[in-house]
């Protein structure tokens, strides 16, 4: 028979088991779930990097399409100028020089690096730069692949170092003819210093590389002609044979692969390409894992040490109750022995009980804080990547104030100071305007309350037109506009009802690119509430995207955000008014906005 003086010894020794049980198993769910933390954190920073990389190289990617679009249309018109047909089927030396001023006065207007004309021959009859001491008038350029392309084949485009400043750029080629006959090729020459400028304000690095793999623009200039991609020596023979990347030495980057993760130098990348209008080139954007890889770094160790901390509270826990029970096993002992020391140990174990659980209760209260301090954390990061797709819609406005920027100061250049002073006037609205069109998107994210007021409805038509519209007519989009009460206006605010506009006929034209005889209308009628309609032609909304078409993130374009219909929408719910999906009578998708009359 087993005496209590066994019982007492078998009693802590069982309790003392317990404990290391109970650590041990503490202690291999600490290491899982470190190693399981750390492979999440990361997964977490690369998907991160990757989402980064994509954004910006689409943004950077759009910048560089904006200057190409406003350049290429440049030679295309100069072809048609009477004076560059005039000097290349006269060959006179008056009209060569008529036309050098006519060229410095439109590379001056214009921004373009270089403008001029060569003969048939290739000979250089008039140049932009005549005045310069590096003038390319008198020089012959047949040998450049840009004239032998134009030549041959109508126009040609080549990124390369120029023969005379020794400065790389983008050659733009047109031939002329009249009559059947070739006359000549006007070249246009821009260079895109400030482009690659704009690019090294962000953290990433970007680049463009040609057909060959070789780096013609870059954020970072020691990266300029240098392949992205090891070329053989028959390679850079044949490159070098065409001179168009000078005296470089085509040295490849120190470019190594692990993973999805890109190594150059001490530097550790993650990589997204954009396809551009450049004949054979990519977009390459560098986006630094760094960053990311701390974030989630320091989120994992957050996590580490909230189950460290539960672990931690699981273990005291047990060790309270294992305490518990010794203690009412000695109470139950010491009640055989004495009555009154029975309940003099009873009471101490009541209050000692009453202090654990005290101290239970407030660790629970701390634990229920840090579970909603990381809830918080996570609201806010799913409002930072809302707020991320800020450039998606603004694009067309700082495109507007780049072009009245240009125009100011040809105007002032020419001492014009009443139209330079309008253009800016303009530049200060649109300014405005990109603010509060980020500030919407903070109220999409917060639901920030704005003043409502009466809005002339020609005028917020007009408005969007003067930020759409151009881009509208060098899509070849036919683009019709009905307004059935010109003098009406609406419960709305201008800016923020533009901004619906501006976005439904962005959509419109996206819808019907590459499509010919691309059509839209806006229509604005209704004898009660005022109805806008804005249709296209084109393919119409996917049909299993239909029932969240105005849910943020849902998109039918492969390299949408998403966020524009779901931000119109919440504009529109602002206004009092409603958003909706109609039949489209052009036999592609339409939108009806409907508002108050003011």
């Amino acid at each position: 028979m087993r005496s209590p003086r066994d019982s007492t010894l078998i009693g802590p020794q069982a309790n003392r088991r317990r404990l290391l049980v109970a650590a041990a198993i503490g202690l291999a769910i600490l290491l899982v779930a470190g190693f399981a933390l750390a492979q999440w954190a990361t997964d977490r920073a690369s998907a991160q990097a990757d989402l980064e990389a994509r954004q910006n190289a689409r943004a950077h990617a759009s910048l560089l399409e904006s200057e190409l679009q406003k350049f290429r249309l440049l030679p295309r018109v100069l072809t048609e100028f009477p004076d560059v047909r005039a000097a290349l089927a006269d060959k006179s030396d008056a009209a060569s020089r008529r036309l050098d001023r006519e060229l410095e006065q439109l590379a001056a207007r214009t921004d373009a690096t270089v403008i001029y004309v060569l003969d048939a021959g290739g000979r250089t009859i008039a140049a932009s730069n005549w005045r310069a001491p590096t003038s390319f008038v008198g020089e012959n350029y047949r040998f450049r692949p840009y004239f032998q392309g134009a030549m041959q084949r109508g126009e040609a485009e080549l990124f390369a170092l120029g023969t005379v400043s020794g400065r790389p750029g983008l050659y733009l080629a047109r031939r002329v003819t009249v009559d059947g006959r070739l006359l000549g090729v006007i070249v246009l020459k821009v260079e895109f210093d400030k482009l690659e400028a704009r690019w090294a304000d962000s953290a990433a690095t970007t680049l463009v590389t040609d057909a060959a793999g070789i780096v013609v623009m870059s954020s970072d200039p020691r990266w300029r002609f240098r392949s992205f991609v090891p070329l053989s020596p028959e390679a850079q023979r044949r490159l070098r044979a065409t001179r168009s990347y000078g005296e470089a030495r085509l040295a490849p980057l120190p470019v190594e692969r692990a993973g999805g993760d890109l190594r150059i130098g001490d530097n550790l990348f993650r990589q997204a390409d954009e396809r551009v209008s450049l004949p054979g080139s990519t977009l390459r954007l560098l986006q630094p894992a760094g960053p990311a890889r701390a974030s989630a770094g320091a989120t994992a160790r957050v996590v580490f040490l909230i189950l460290l901390i539960l672990v931690g509270a699981a273990i005291v826990t047990l060790l309270r109750l294992v305490e518990r029970q010794t203690m009412r096993q000695a109470a139950h002992e010491a009640l055989e022995r004495e009555v009154a020391a029975r309940t003099r140990d009873l009471s101490t174990a009541n209050d000692e009980l009453r202090h654990a659980s005290e101290r239970q209760a407030e660790t629970d209260r701390r634990y229920r804080a840090a579970r909603e301090e990381l809830a918080q954390a996570s609201r806010l990061g799913s409002i930072g990547q809302i707020t991320a797709g800020v450039a998606h819609e603004i694009n067309q406005p700082v495109a507007a104030i780049r072009t009245f920027a240009e125009n100011a100061r040809a105007y002032l250049d020419r001492e014009q100071a009443g139209k330079a002073r309008g253009n800016l006037d303009h530049i200060v609205e649109l300014t405005a305007r990109v603010g509060a069109i980020t500030g919407e998107l903070r109220n999409f994210a917060r639901r920030a309350p704005a003043p409502l007021g009466p809005v002339p409805l020609q005028s917020a038509i007009d408005g969007a037109l003067l930020l759409i519209g151009d881009r509208l007519r060098a899509q070849g989009v036919a683009l019709d506009v009905s307004v059935e009460e010109s003098a009406i206006a609406v419960h709305a605010d201008r800016v923020r009802l533009e901004q619906v506009l501006i976005n439904l006929l962005q959509n419109a034209a996206e819808a019907v690119r590459g499509i010919e005889g691309g059509r839209v209308t806006l229509r604005a009628h209704g004898n009660g509430p005022v109805l806008i309609d804005i249709c296209d032609n084109g393919p119409g909304v996917p049909a299993d995207i239909l029932p969240q078409l105005f849910t943020p993130f849902v998109t039918g374009r492969p390299d949408g955000l998403g966020l524009g219909l779901a931000i119109a929408s919440d504009i529109m719910n602002g206004f009092g008014g409603t958003l909706t999906l109609i039949p489209s009578p052009l036999g592609g998708a339409g939108f009806r906005l409907t508002l108050r009359r003011a």
